[in-house]
Order: structure tokens, then C-alpha cells, then sequence
């Protein structure tokens, strides 16, 4: 049972009940989907968002190579159209439309939608699907149609990958990044699974979501961004670009894993709960022998391991975050108060835990001082341990 992984709560708002839900992923015994139930909607979720992707400066770095990189392989220039949806505050696009491309964002939540629209990158604000699929195709139709973590975050994943096909260009492309589920497994990635991400997505299952909406996979990428991505390709089936080498490949090393078969999910849940019983071994140990913990980063991940672990002040002090909307707010659940970076230095904690372990060693850089006073790290790797 646990709260909303980004629903960070301000200090008086943690004195009052807190909504928790039940945290189970089920599969398919089928397509071998792997989902969420859906306990609150998307617009109760995303309409008013804490997340702003420019706050990490790796992620951009990788923003910056996809467009380098869609640019020279898609010829695309003034002529062409990129939409992407989910577009958050601006983060990518910002980068198509300083190379003279016409952009479009679309973003649900507001607050975030209106950082996008500062600098310049027009965005409608609205939830995607058919519906607004529909109404946007006559003046907005995508010769490049993209997105970043969304597809994992979309409850009725049918109605958004039909949105797609409507609003796809007959010879465009799309293309979706998300955290690949062979990863999850193979590393113990069990933390990137919160309510807000409904979807937990292997090559195998997504091929036959978009086959199913007139829409053919036909390359893929394996990034290292989330512990572990892919960025699909696709288009419309009847585009006569070839299924690559590496998608098939791809395809065949999900099936030798076991992603076609119940066993190997069943086998990931015992697995879990074996790793919070040496979490919180390890963390108990650490307290036990007078160390003071601090936590750095409010990311959902980080808030699905500390409910599901049931740690809280008493183990971890604080946490820090660069984002300043979330600053002077407590985590969900836990209710650890987050505080700006500057608190590393002024309250010097023993034990620095990084909890998007995605971003360790960017963190780690920004954070070495901490060696002056004999801190160290810790961070998921995929056990929790301890680093220099």
C-alpha cells in the first residue's frame, strides 16, 4: 500500500490522512502485458505535475543526441513537422525548433505546459488519445511523431497508440522511448514500478499493441538512460522500410529470457521480496552503529522503495533535490522533508543515498565534497551498497 510516488505533500498536508494504494503489477497470460490496476486517472495524476525534465543535465545531453541524431537520419528541416507528446516544460523540443523545425508539444499538465510555452515551444494542453488525435491531424500532422516516457505512463494504452496512427503522416515515423522490461527484470529495477506507470513494456508486447492499431515496429535502439531503455521505430504497415538485424535480435533475446512465459514474472516477485528484507538489513545496520543517512533526489523511484521498505525519518533525516517545487515539501508516505542541496554541506550527513540510482554518478560528481568530512554513498546497483 502506498501513495501516489509524486505526490509530494507540503508540511501542514502531512498531518492529515494520505491516500494509499494497493502497489501490484499483474502480467497478462497472453500478450504479457504487464500492468498496473488503476486506482486514480490520469488527469488526478498528471494535470498538476512536480517533474520538470530540465532539471537533469544528462538527460538533456541525451535530448540534445536524439535530435542530432532524427535530424540527419530523417532529413528532416523546415519542411517537416516533429510532435511530440508528453512534451513536460519544453525540455527536447527546444532543440528541433532552434534548427528551424516546426514543433508542437502536448502536454496535459498545465504548470508544466506553461514553462514550455515561455521558451518558446507552442504546446497544447491536453491528455493524448484519439480524440485529441482526431482534432489536431488537419493542422498538425507528424512527420515525426515521438515520445519520452509516456507510453508506460497511459492507462488505456490502446486509445493512445491509435491516436498515433491518426496522427502519423503516411510516410512519417514515430519513435518511443521507454524503460525496457528485460531490464527491469535482469537488474532488479523493482522501485520503477508507481502508480503513475501503468505499463511495464517489452519489445514482444509492444509489437503486437501497434500491429494491432495498423502500425509496424521496425527498429529499435537499447539506451542506457533509466537503468536500461528502448527507443522504438516504427510506422505505418504498410512503410516499406525492412525490420532491422538488431530488432530481431532484440526480439529473440526476449524470448530466451522468458518473457513469452508466466514463470519468469513469477520468479521476479520472490526476488523483490527477498531484496526489502536486505534493504532493510543493510539500513538498520548503518543506523545501528550511529551513522546519519541522508536521502538526494525525490524521485518516484526512491518513493516506491521507501514505502514499500516502510523507512522513514527515523532512518533517513532528509532528502535533497535540485527542483525547487519540490523544496520545503515532505515524500509521499514517508513524509522526509526535502530540502535544497545547499543542506548537504551545512548538516554534513555520514551517508549520502542516491535514489534515482539512473543518475548515481552525476550525482555522485556533484555531490564529492561530501569525501571532506568522511561521507560516502550509497545507491541501488542493483543492490543497495555502498560506494566511494
Amino acid at each position: 500500500m502506498t501513495p501516489l510516488a509524486n505526490s509530494y505533500l507540503t508540511p501542514e498536508q502531512a498531518n492529515a490522512m494520505e491516500p494509499f494504494y494497493p502497489l501490484k503489477a499483474w502480467v497478462c497470460g497472453v500478450c504479457h502485458l504487464v500492468q498496473l490496476e488503476e486506482f486514480e486517472s490520469p488527469e488526478g495524476i498528471f494535470s498538476d505535475y512536480a517533474y520538470f525534465s530540465s532539471y537533469s543535465s544528462s538527460w538533456l545531453e541525451h535530448c540534445q543526441r536524439y535530435v542530432a541524431e532524427m535530424i540527419d537520419r530523417l532529413e528532416l528541416n523546415g519542411g517537416h513537422r516533429v510532435v511530440e507528446i508528453a512534451s513536460n516544460d519544453g525540455y527536447l523540443l527546444q532543440y528541433f525548433a532552434k534548427r528551424g523545425i516546426e514543433v508542437l508539444g502536448i502536454e496535459p499538465a498545465a504548470n508544466v505546459a506553461a514553462h514550455a510555452i515561455e521558451i518558446g515551444v507552442p504546446t497544447e494542453i491536453e491528455f493524448f488519445g484519439v480524440a485529441t488525435a482526431t482534432a489536431l491531424q488537419l493542422s498538425a500532422a507528424a512527420d515525426l511523431l515521438l515520445g519520452n516516457n509516456v507510453l508506460a505512463h497511459v492507462p488505456d494504452i490502446n486509445d493512445f497508440v491509435a491516436g498515433l496512427k491518426i496522427l502519423l503522416k503516411p510516410r512519417g515515423t514515430i519513435t518511443m522511448e521507454f524503460p525496457h522490461l528485460l531490464k527491469l527484470i535482469e537488474l532488479r529495477q523493482w522501485d520503477t514500478i508507481y502508480h503513475e506507470h501503468f505499463s511495464y513494456l517489452s519489445w514482444l508486447t509492444v509489437a503486437q499493441v501497434f500491429a494491432a492499431h495498423g502500425l509496424r515496429l521496425f527498429d529499435v535502439e537499447e539506451l542506457p538512460t533509466h537503468g536500461g531503455s528502448l527507443r522504438i521505430f516504427a510506422a505505418h504497415d504498410d512503410d516499406p522500410r525492412e525490420e532491422t538485424a538488431r530488432a530481431r535480435e532484440l526480439a529473440e533475446r526476449e524470448v530466451a529470457a522468458g518473457l513469452d512465459r508466466l514463470d519468469a514474472y513469477l520468479e521476479f516477485g520472490s526476488q523483490v521480496r527477498e531484496e526489502k528484507l536486505d534493504i532493510l538489513s543493510f539500513l538498520i545496520g548503518l543506523r545501528r552503529e550511529g551513522l546519519r543517512i541522508a536521502g538526494y533526489g525525490a524521485a518516484a523511484k526512491g518513493n516506491t522503495m521507501l514505502n514499500y521498505c516502510g523507512i522513514g525519518t527515523e532512518i533517513v533525516e532528509f532528502a535533497c533535490d535540485l527542483s525547487p517545487h519540490k523544496q520545503g515539501h515532505v515524500l509521499p508516505g514517508s513524509h522526509i522533508p526535502i530540502l535544497a542541496p545547499e543542506a548537504i554541506a551545512e548538516l554534513r550527513p555520514d551517508i549520502v543515498m542516491i535514489l534515482p540510482w539512473n543518475l548515481r554518478d552525476e550525482v555522485a560528481a556533484q555531490l564529492s565534497f561530501i569525501r571532506e568530512w568522511g561521507g560516502r554513498f550509497i545507491a541501488r546497483a542493483p543492490a543497495l551498497q555502498m560506494f566511494e
